[in-house]
């Protein structure tokens, strides 16, 4: 039989990029889990031009990724959240934040992401087995629904 491989027709890689974008996008998702929320903000912080700040919000926004919300004190003034679909790309954005310390500085950068309950740096992230085991490249294989083992049950039920 032989190696199945992913169509790359199917993969939804291309979808993600879509909704986010470039570099740009990568730099604004950083800077709103930094607590970012405002256009200002956003393009003083970055540096960004604001036709390419408007169009990089206007775009998380149509996928869903921020929402627009008005101030209550001020409704002419727009604040841009995360939106639950925003948030679910932490992972991503500390995957690549990690990759980019290891193969391209080679240094850690500063500050360091740490975990809020006990202040201490964060792991690796990992692509991890059903069962939390990391994983390597050679431990991984597409395979059809079809072709998936049963989850085993609890006999104790």
């Amino acid at each position: 039989m032989g190696e199945l491989r992913e169509p790359l027709g199917e993969c939804s890689l291309p979808a993600a990029l879509e909704s986010m974008g470039e570099r740009w996008a990568f730099l604004i998702l950083r800077a709103a889990f930094n607590g970012l929320k405002h256009f200002e903000e956003f393009q003083s912080e970055l540096g960004i031009a604001r036709n390419i700040l408007a169009n990089r919000l206007s775009r998380f926004v149509d996928h869903g990724i921020m929402e627009r919300r008005s101030l209550v004190e001020d409704r002419r003034k727009i604040a841009y959240h995360l939106t639950d679909k925003g948030y679910a790309l932490l992972p991503t954005m500390v995957a690549l934040r990690q990759w980019g310390e290891k193969w391209e500085t080679g240094c850690p950068a500063f500050p360091i992401l740490v975990d809020a309950r006990d202040n201490r740096p964060i792991q690796q992230v990992a692509v991890l087995s059903h069962d939390g085991r990391p994983l390597g490249k050679g431990d991984m294989h597409w395979a059809l629904p079809g072709d998936l083992d049963a989850p085993e049950r609890n006999d104790a039920e």
